[in-house]
């Protein structure tokens, strides 16, 4: 559950390609005769696809991960998970709660936190620069909303990632 910066250069003469995940090559295929098709490679645990199709001079360029297009594949995390990105002592951080698993991530890094139950729902404790956190999760009382999660830094709530930010 973390950001990655993807960079694919395609040589449209020479059919080489290189693929670079956050400025790492993780695939580079030389010279090739073949100037369209597919190159998969992984990005963390999943697995991703750019699907180079020719459309008379120019080319178009499709990315798929976990095989689903990467519109599909944003929409599906979006509500398998929670962000936020707090600033805490000054410093920029990204908290994500994966909602089916109730893993939680800090900067990419999956933490070891303490849940317990409350009479309202459950919390999540973990620190954050030394700061307490913590995930309260409670019931809407609304079918169609379901649970309401909510991150408290201290005593201060947290508001959600803007959608855009919500990978």
């Amino acid at each position: 559950v973390n950001v990655k910066l993807f960079r694919f250069q395609h040589g449209t003469t020479s059919g080489r390609r290189v693929i670079l995940v956050d400025g790492k090559e993780v695939r580079n295929t030389g010279w090739q005769f073949k100037l369209v098709g597919k190159e998969s490679f992984l990005i963390g645990k999943h697995r991703a696809c750019i699907i180079i199709e020719a459309n008379g001079l120019n080319y178009t360029y499709i990315l798929e991960v976990d095989g689903k297009s990467l519109k599909r594949f944003v929409e599906n995390r979006k509500k398998a998970c929670r962000t936020w990105t707090p600033h805490v002592g000054g410093n920029p951080h990204r908290v994500v709660l994966e909602k089916d698993s109730l893993n939680v991530w800090l900067d990419g890094v999956k933490l070891d936190v303490m849940g317990e139950f409350t009479d309202n729902g459950t919390e999540t404790h973990f620190m954050i620069d030394n700061h307490e956190a913590v995930i309260r999760a409670v019931t809407s009382g609304k079918r169609r909303e379901g649970i309401i999660y909510s991150l408290f830094i201290g005593d201060t709530q947290v508001p959600d990632a803007f959608e855009n930010d919500n990978l």
